[in-house]
């Protein structure tokens, strides 16, 4: 258990650098924020701080600061015209494409020689890791 939880911190260490160096502008916060909203084809800030179990204050800054750089953009939401829905603008999208693209270069380095049935587990066992970790 050790092993693992030193690996996992070396693992949260080195994703914050790389999100760092890949766009120096955007917190890891702000990121992983704006990813979801792309992912998710928008949604409200208080799906966002359910979600990432965050307070609605910190989400509500970390989304102040994405709209106030251009890269989120708030719609009013068609089925309820009380709701305003989260969006990325072309400016958040551009980033977003530009970061992926990077990162599966960074991971396809860092995992070119292992056999593709490693590849499998590794990747069963992170979504088996995280699935538990929803509950928390």
């Amino acid at each position: 258990m050790e092993v693992i939880q030193r690996e996992l911190t070396s693992f949260a260490r080195r994703a914050r650098a790389t999100a760092a160096r890949l766009h120096p502008e955007l917190s890891l916060v702000s990121y992983t924020l704006l990813s979801h909203l792309d992912e998710q084809g928008g949604c409200r800030a208080t799906d966002l701080a359910a979600h990432y179990a965050l307070d609605k204050s910190t989400v509500s800054r970390q989304v102040s600061a994405l709209e106030r750089s251009g890269l989120v953009m708030r719609r009013v939401d068609p089925d309820d015209h009380r709701v305003q829905v989260l969006h990325p603008t072309e400016a958040g999208a551009e980033i977003l494409r530009q970061v992926t693209v990077s990162r599966r270069q960074i991971f396809g380095d860092r995992l070119t020689d292992w056999p593709a049935d490693d590849l499998a587990r590794f990747a069963e066992y992170l979504v088996r890791y995280n699935e538990a970790a929803r509950d928390d």
